[in-house]
């Protein structure tokens, strides 16, 4: 009679008991993301509502800031004892993140499958002095993107191959009434404008460092920024480019209001569609231009990575996200707004399809990536060529005197 007495709430007591162990269980992961370019806030929830489906007892709070806060977003939380467990990457942070201990070595994660499936030069993306700190998921560049109505009135038959190209045919532009400023691009004072002038210097067979000292301030370097000073003073650049960031580029493209604009892989689909843009099926994108008897074509790594915080308390199931994340089916299945970090992907018809001119540009771009100098110093340097070549379009500055200022402050 006791027993019987006791038995519903031993049961109710089991039951509360499995409960709270199912309770225990689940787990949260925090994610950073970007909210600029590549893939777009509704397709990364997309796919982790994907990766929550298949794995029930782990939950993923996503985080969302623009690139330009970023980097100080992950290093502050760092101090504050970690709030993220995967964190977005730009290229040119793995060696700061590798000294600072901000980033977990998974080196020994990877695969033979993934070292062998995913493109060399991806790789680069998350690797420091021999040591991967989380796997590539945004492979990316910049390209020349163009008007093909606009070109076709001013009696353009093919695109720019070279920079100069680039000025003479935005000079016929300009001169037949078409558009007033025929290219956009991103030189607020901010990370976008550094990637531009990365381009550029490329192009011109520029360094940023040579023999541990900075050398971005001679040569390529010093004409990379003069080319820039050049279109800006000739009002074939639009003047609103000083300010303009990627997505205000692809706005002023897609609305009919330029002829050229230099910007990420997303801008091709996107620019494209009829729902978003005033000249879908007008555009034209190649690799942007080379320089005569330097370079054919020119570009930035402008790729990115994801990582887990060496503050993570749940690292494994980190991983596990980063893998499904960045894994063949899911970039297969997003392919239009970033290209994929699998070789064989370039094989399948249902990423290649619609996009053709966009691989055919890829092909040449993604093997010509220029890296923006890899040194736990960079945020110093960046920070004083953002101010250089502001400087040097507002006229305040000389190009040569506010890169040699940079250089000054580069922290090297």
């Amino acid at each position: 009679m006791k027993i019987a007495l006791h038995a519903p709430l031993l049961a109710a007591t089991a039951l509360m008991g499995v409960t709270a162990s199912a309770a225990q269980a689940e787990t949260t992961l925090n994610a950073l993301f970007m909210a600029q370019a590549a893939y777009s806030e509704d397709d990364i929830r997309s796919m982790t509502s994907a990766y929550e489906e298949a794995h029930p007892d782990v939950k993923v709070n996503l985080e969302f800031v623009p690139y330009e806060g970023l980097h100080d977003k992950t290093v502050l939380s760092m101090g504050a004892g970690g709030g993220y467990d995967v964190v977005l990457f730009d290229v040119i942070w793995p060696a700061e993140y590798a000294q600072n201990n901000v980033l977990v070595d998974v080196t020994d994660k990877i695969t033979p499958e993934m070292k062998d499936g995913v493109l060399p030069g991806a790789w680069t993306t998350v690797q420091y002095d021999g040591k991967s700190y989380g796997m590539p998921w945004i492979l990316d560049t910049k390209y020349l993107f163009y008007n093909k109505a606009m070109l076709k009135k001013a009696g353009i038959d093919t695109p720019p191959a070279t920079w100069a190209e680039l000025k003479e045919d935005a000079q016929k532009i300009k001169d037949a009434g078409i558009v007033e400023y025929p290219i956009a691009w991103s030189w607020a004072q901010a990370e976008a404008a550094v990637c531009d002038y990365t381009t550029l210097l490329s192009a011109y067979g520029g360094d940023f460092i040579k023999d541990g000292a900075p050398d971005f301030q001679n040569g390529g370097g010093l004409k990379a920024l003069q080319y820039m000073v050049d279109t800006y003073d000739a009002g074939l650049t639009n003047p609103n480019s000083k300010e303009f960031l990627e997505e205000d580029v692809r706005n002023v493209f897609q609305n009919g209001d330029a002829a050229f604009a230099l910007n990420w892989t997303y801008m091709y689909n996107l620019a494209n569609d009829p729902k978003e843009s005033k000249v879908a099926g007008d555009v034209g994108v190649v690799p942007a231009p080379g320089v005569d008897g330097v370079s054919k074509a020119s570009a930035v790594n402008g790729s990115m990575g994801l990582g887990i915080t060496t503050t993570s308390k749940h690292p494994d199931e980190a991983w596990d996200y980063i893998t499904f994340m960045t894994s063949q089916k899911e970039q297969n299945a997003y392919a239009k707004l970033s290209l994929p970090i699998w070789a064989s992907s370039y094989n399948d018809p249902e990423v290649t399809k619609g996009q053709e001119e966009l691989i055919q540009a890829a092909q040449t771009g993604l093997a010509v990536m220029y890296p923006r100098p890899m040194t736990p110093h960079y945020q110093e340097m960046s920070m004083a060529l953002q101010q250089a070549i502001q400087e040097a379009l507002l006229g305040t500055n000389s190009p040569e005197d506010a890169l040699q200022a940079a250089a000054e402050n580069s922290g090297l």
